[in-house]
């Protein structure tokens, strides 16, 4: 029997690959904020979650399946062939914001978020829900329904919970690229660390 040895690194979404393990396997689906929108040659979060598994030897794979302007649909849609091909031990959504800047319902992100939980939780899987938030300018009755969300589900499932991905970026110019909307390769280590304060407990 030949020797195993568990590597870790990015495949990208439209590269997937079969998982190596039910028990080592990252799967990141989300937007532009995960995907390295706008970040050149700079790592995004996910690279950076993926060599701090690699260094600190935690023996996971990474997969970011992140896609810049994805929707929930989009990601509902995507998932199933993601958990078939994977067979990850935990999955970090994160995707809503698109949902916010198109204006689309509340209470369609909502339904499309609890059936990715739900198609997670069926294969076995543990969910991190990254929240996010929207420009004050799209009403406070808006903006404020769509972050409960993520709160709301965290607590109907159980599943782990990232309150604000870009907290402590998102206020920050020199943290944020031109757009307002993006964060830049300075701004990925924040969210890094935002993500890493839930993550680090599932692993």
């Amino acid at each position: 029997m030949f020797k195993r040895f568990l590597t870790v690194s990015i495949l990208l979404a439209t590269h997937l690959a079969p998982a190596l393990a039910a028990d080592n396997t990252v799967v990141v689906i989300g937007d532009s904020l995960s995907s390295g929108y706008g970040l050149g040659s700079g790592p995004s979060w996910v690279t950076m979650l993926a060599d701090r598994l690699g260094t600190k030897a935690y023996g996971y794979e990474v997969v970011n399946a992140s896609i810049a302007g994805d929707t929930s649909a989009g990601g509902l849609a995507r998932l199933p062939r993601l958990l078939a091909s994977h067979d990850p031990a935990i999955v970090i959504i994160e995707l809503g914001g698109n949902d916010g800047l198109r204006g689309q319902p509340v209470s369609q992100l909502r339904q499309n978020l609890a059936r990715m939980i739900e198609a997670v939780q069926n294969s076995g899987a543990r969910v991190v829900l990254a929240g996010i938030q929207i420009p004050p300018n799209y009403g406070p009755t808006y903006t404020e329904s769509l972050a409960a969300v993520y709160g709301e589900l965290s607590a109907d499932y159980g599943v782990a919970l990232v309150p604000f991905l870009m907290d402590g970026v998102a206020l920050k110019p020199e943290l944020m690229q031109g757009d307002g909307i993006h964060p830049n390769v300075a701004g990925q280590a924040p969210m890094l660390e935002n993500v890493w304060s839930v993550l680090k407990a599932l692993l």
